[in-house]
Parts: C-alpha cells; structure tokens; sequence
C-alpha cells in the first residue's frame, strides 16, 4: 500500500470518527424506538389487538419515503430499512403477546 499524505490521512481520520458517531446515535436511536414498540407490543398484548397494523405501516412506509427524498437518501433503501424494522417490531409484539396468553 503507498504512502498516504498526511492532511488526507487526517482529513479520512475525522471522517470516519464522524461516521462513528452516527453510527453511536443510530444504534442509540434505535434502542429508543424498540423501547417505544415494546410499550406498544404490551398495550397490544393486554388488549388482543393484532401484532401487525398493515395501514399503519403503509402510512409510515409512504411518510419515510418522502422523508428520506426530502433528506436526498434512497427512498427504496429507506424502505427496505423500515421493513427490517418492522418485521422484528412485528416478532417483538408476537413474543408479548404469545406470553401474555401463557
């Protein structure tokens, strides 16, 4: 590997150390959201509500979509992200409620 000059290591040094940090506050941001859901997976449960609201989550699909074109990111990566999202939320909700009915 040849020699890097010194301002451009220094200039990848402090970008990566801010894609640290985002990636710190997206796992933080994260955990918050779970917590959220498994407030919501319990509410669900105690009520037998269904794990799963479809309108829901077209709603929140559609709004991240235009979320994430406002902010010049894919909206179809956006997507498949709150999919992923969603489909462990949904297993979230699944658990608490097939442990509310034991």
């Amino acid at each position: 590997m040849s020699e890097i000059d010194e301002s451009v290591a220094t200039e990848l040094t402090r970008l990566r150390e801010s894609i640290d940090n985002i990636d710190a506050a997206v796992v933080h941001m994260l955990a918050e959201r779970f917590k959220c859901t498994q407030q919501v997976g319990v509410l669900k449960a105690r009520h037998q509500l269904p794990p799963a609201d479809p309108a829901r989550e077209a709603r929140q699909i559609t709004r991240l979509r235009e979320l994430a074109e406002n902010a010049k990111l894919d909206p179809a990566f956006a997507e498949k992200l709150l999919n992923f999202i969603i489909a462990e939320v949904i297993r979230h909700h699944e658990t608490i409620a097939d442990g509310a009915q034991g």
